[in-house]
């Protein structure tokens, strides 16, 4: 036998392994609301070839490439738990088991470590909570995606109306088609159906009510069977306390605005601030894409080292504010072509890091260019440190907090020397550092953050959703504070 029969063997035979873990992982989250997650990348509904690659991308973080003859074995262990209602990281569960030296098995291993989510510990699984998106453009579309995808057992988020303006003949069947293909984020993960009569989209069997409206106060949500609902404003019409007010009508409980909030509205980035919500709270906001995309990176290193200044420049994709071509545009520049130019323009990111880091002293500027990409962004952070320190001492701490630490599902972590934009559409982080790209002398660190500015964001919307609904279940292991 040959070499290259030996490696074809030994694909072969990872494949039938990782083929065995679809149902466990599947039968998991239905029955359980189990999510099964691989350095903090969801498993579900992923094919043989998506979990061989994501066990194979660990190598990327960790410096060596994970085996699905690793992680089986904790998979299985957990298939003997009574859980409850849980995110299970399989790859934390490998690592830490093969830094354990106390002899366990990995049956007993796994049962302390999830110990939590278990018997008299664990959740109890709630009953589904109501969410109306108000809007379906760009940002309103992925959340759709994403929560249509999380409805998992039934239990927890159930996307239940959409609120848009009508559009014309086969308005529901336009709308329809855009959710079920994209040019950049590809086909939709199932089968969707309309129901013209009933005004109805049913979307992997969620039935999805279209509500026409052309202003909140000609909505009343009971109408339709909705009660204590979520309501996600991704219009951006109304941003401060006022105008958001207007969406708390019958059957709404709270409303989470997909931009930056103005005035006393709370500007969320989940893993960084999240805690600080009042249960009281009935009007928050998920601040930008870029504010996300630099405030965990910005933690960690603060929390680290210390930040005395910083500036941030983001280049970004060009959005749909912008124009197609040269024409009226009530900026200065954005009314000059998208697509043919890069355009200087401003960005609220900066100033918006004092709301959701208060404690953080540091002067932080930014500034921000559109160019000719319809998505993907990044940020150059350059930050002034209250120590010295090395480029590698750097990149170890980040990569340390990308695998372990509260801000996991936050910050990614990338070593590929010939990454590009379009390499991180479709990631679920808020921020993915460019090892290669890190630039750190004495106590001045450059940091070059990508992020989908329109998916990760998205990921991050519906993480603070669940926070706020109460159906955002622990993860374990737990990670390292």
């Amino acid at each position: 036998m040959t070499v290259n029969d030996d490696s074809f063997t030994n694909w072969k035979n990872r494949e039938e392994i990782a083929e065995s873990m679809i149902p466990i992982i599947g039968k998991l989250h239905r029955e359980r609301d189990v999510t099964v997650l691989l350095h903090s990348r969801s498993l579900v509904n992923k094919s043989v070839v998506s979990i061989l690659k994501t066990h194979r991308f660990a190598r990327q973080i960790a410096g060596e490439e994970l085996s699905v003859t690793d992680t089986l074995p904790f998979l299985q262990a957990l298939t003997t738990l009574d859980l409850g209602p849980s995110q299970i990281d399989i790859g934390m569960l490998a690592a830490t088991y093969g830094a354990d030296d106390r002899g366990l098995s990995v049956q007993e291993f796994t049962a302390e470590a999830v110990a939590g989510a278990t018997g008299a510990d664990k959740i109890e699984r709630r009953e589904p909570r109501d969410v109306v998106l108000y809007g379906f453009g760009r940002i309103g579309r992925l959340v759709a995606r994403l929560l249509i995808e999380k409805a998992g057992s039934g239990n927890g988020l159930r996307l239940r109306a959409i609120v848009v303006r009508a559009g014309g003949d086969q308005d529901i069947i336009k709308r329809a088609s855009l959710l079920r293909r994209d040019s950049i984020h590809g086909q939709f993960q199932g089968t969707i159906t309309v129901d013209e009569a009933n005004g109805t989209i049913i979307a992997n069997g969620n039935e999805i009510k279209m509500i026409y409206a052309n202003d909140p106060s000609e909505v009343d949500y009971t109408a339709y069977g909705i009660k204590d609902a979520i309501l996600i404003d991704n219009t951006g019409k109304w941003r401060d306390r006022q105008g958001l007010s207007k969406h708390l009508r019958p059957g709404i409980d709270k409303v989470v605005l997909t931009a930056p909030g103005k005035g006393d509205v709370p500007n969320i980035v989940h893993g960084v601030n999240h805690d600080m919500i009042k249960p009281d709270e009935r009007i928050l906001s998920c601040a930008s894409c870029t504010t996300n995309a630099i405030v965990p990176p910005l933690k960690a290193m603060a929390d680290e080292y210390g930040v005395l200044r910083g500036h941030v420049e983001t280049v970004h994709s060009f959005t749909n504010d912008q124009n197609l071509l040269d024409n009226f545009h009530k900026a200065d520049r954005r009314g000059r072509s998208a697509p043919l130019n890069m355009v200087i323009t401003e960005t609220g990111a900066a100033s918006a890091v004092a709301k959701a880091l208060p404690d953080l002293q540091a002067k932080i500027t930014g500034s921000s260019i559109r160019v000719p990409v319809p998505d993907v962004s990044i940020a150059i952070l350059n930050l002034q440190l209250a120590r010295e320190t090395t480029r590698k001492e750097v990149l170890d701490h980040l990569r340390n907090v990308s695998l372990t630490s509260p801000l996991k599902r936050q910050i990614d972590f990338i070593s590929a020397p010939d990454a590009v934009s379009s390499d991180f559409i479709g990631s679920r982080h808020a921020s993915i550092v460019d090892a290669g790209a890190t630039k750190v002398e004495g106590d001045n660190a450059i940091l070059y953050l990508w992020y989908d500015n329109e998916f990760g964001y998205s990921c991050q919307v519906i993480r603070v959703v669940q926070h706020v609904s109460g159906v955002e279940y622990p993860t374990y292991p737990a990670p390292v504070a």
